[in-house]
């Protein structure tokens, strides 16, 4: 995915620079285009399985959006920018006969499907620090940079850093946590009596996600350490190696997490549903439950 994304943009900067030209500060072979790809959800979190999309922020950076390219056609950065993201989708998802690239998701960009399709890198700090609510926060934890410019790389690894380790309250960020998990529960678990969804029934992949979410919201501004990786494995041994979790706690999630993703990609590739017979689960999924009270149920 990584691979093809940085392809794609490659392709799409070509062409849209032999129409417009350049924006100023950058250069025709697109060494610094301005741009670049954030990846978010399994994407940005290095866990892609069969059939996934791809979540993804486009971020561009210019001192002034009034500036215009330099070619025959020139036209302000703002545009030519916006232009340049829905190239690249449209690279993406072009239905071929071989089937498409990737399907994209692109509502986690600032102010969602009301927002701009690409956003400054200034806007996109401000609405971070000033506008956006604790869920978006908690997919930040899971962005990183994908593909693009290596400024805006080092920028956007800042701002990320900026924002996850606020200090915060804790039962204050505990609650808004499991708010958004029995939301998300309601709305999507539709597992009968005697199955259990591997995503979102009590016990499943997201009660892990968002215990690792809600760790490094809570404790990042102590331990600064959390903000390396971007991934839940890695993650979860770094809330142990800091001592907020046992190593116990930590294996047992790690170890659940890979047994249910590994399920996953199996009834994915068979084309089967995400429910399992419950019985299948029972010890996994208490043992993630009886973490998820201890840390979230105080």
């Amino acid at each position: 995915a990584e691979v093809i994304l940085a392809q794609a943009l490659e392709w799409a900067w070509l062409t849209l620079v032999a129409k417009h030209g350049c924006p100023p500060a950058t250069d025709p072979a697109g060494l610094h285009k301005g741009f670049a790809i954030i990846g978010y959800g399994k994407l940005g979190g290095l866990e892609l399985g069969y059939g996934s999309d791809v979540d993804v922020v486009f971020l561009y950076d210019a001192a002034d959006d009034e500036q215009i390219t330099n070619g025959t056609k020139p036209v302000a950065l703002s545009v030519f920018y916006a232009r340049l993201a829905q190239r690249l989708m449209h690279v993406l998802t072009t239905l071929t006969p071989a089937g498409i690239l990737y399907e994209v998701d692109v509502r986690l960009r600032p102010d969602g499907a009301a927002g701009l399709l690409v956003s400054s890198v200034k806007a996109f700090a401000d609405y971070q620090a000033n506008k956006a609510w604790t869920w978006e926060h908690q997919a930040l934890v899971r962005a990183r940079v994908i593909a693009g410019d290596a400024a805006i790389a080092a920028e956007f690894t800042q701002i990320r850093a900026a924002i996850l380790g606020r200090p915060r309250k804790q039962a204050a960020v505990r609650q808004e946590v499991r708010v958004m998990r029995n939301k998300m529960r309601e709305a999507l678990d539709k597992a009968k009596p005697g199955e259990f969804d591997l995503k979102h029934s009590p016990g499943g992949i997201v009660d892990i996600e968002f215990m690792v979410q809600y760790g490094i919201l809570a404790w990042a501004h102590v331990h600064p350490a959390l903000l390396t990786y971007t991934d839940n494995i890695r993650q979860l041994q770094g809330l142990a190696d800091v001592g907020v979790m046992s190593q116990a706690d930590a294996q047992t999630l790690a170890e659940t997490y890979r047994v249910y993703r590994n399920r996953l990609h199996r009834l994915k590739l068979q084309e089967q549903s995400v429910m399992v017979p419950e019985v299948d689960v029972a010890a996994l999924s208490e043992g993630v439950t009886r973490i998820w009270v201890a840390w979230m149920e105080l």
